[in-house]
């Protein structure tokens, strides 16, 4: 069972007006994606060891209710498309304390080798196909929602 990415806001990430700064949310996302990896037993250190990338080719985020220092926040992610070859997620971040939703987002990746060349996973990688295609066939054939 994957588990929720969480934490709490540190000092550097906020602002004068003691919020956590616009730009750190996309950080947190590529935070929450490492952490997924890990726990799904391929962390992006054997990945790159493999001469295999995920580079960002969108992300997007929308801004709720912010986050200000040392508030605890838990990032849901989901899955919601993966062919082999690209790789789409969502995230909500969620205040643990109020839970109010503070924001949503997504990102969209491709798997490429070190040339940046797309590599099409069930072939060249199937161990990291079945990771990925295991989570897009849970609960008959729906995405996985990693939650609570």
């Amino acid at each position: 069972m994957i588990k929720p990415y969480s934490r709490r806001v540190y000092y550097y990430e906020t602002d004068k007006m003691g919020i956590m700064h616009h730009s750190n949310y996309i950080r947190i996302f590529e935070e929450c994606r490492v952490d997924f990896l890990q726990q799904a037993g391929f962390p992006f250190s054997e990945m790159e060891a493999r001469g295999l990338l995920m580079p960002v080719l969108s992300v997007d985020c929308s801004y709720k209710h912010p986050l200000r220092f040392e508030d605890p926040f838990e990032v849901d992610l989901t899955i919601t498309k993966f062919n082999g070859v690209s790789l789409h997620v969502e995230y909500t971040i969620i205040n643990k304390d109020t839970g109010e939703i503070c924001a949503v987002g997504s990102s969209s990746h491709c798997f490429t080798d070190e040339e940046l060349k797309p590599v099409r996973t069930k072939k060249a990688h199937p161990d990291i196909f079945k990771v990925f295609d295991d989570y897009m066939k849970n609960k008959g054939g729906q995405p996985l929602a990693i939650t609570k």
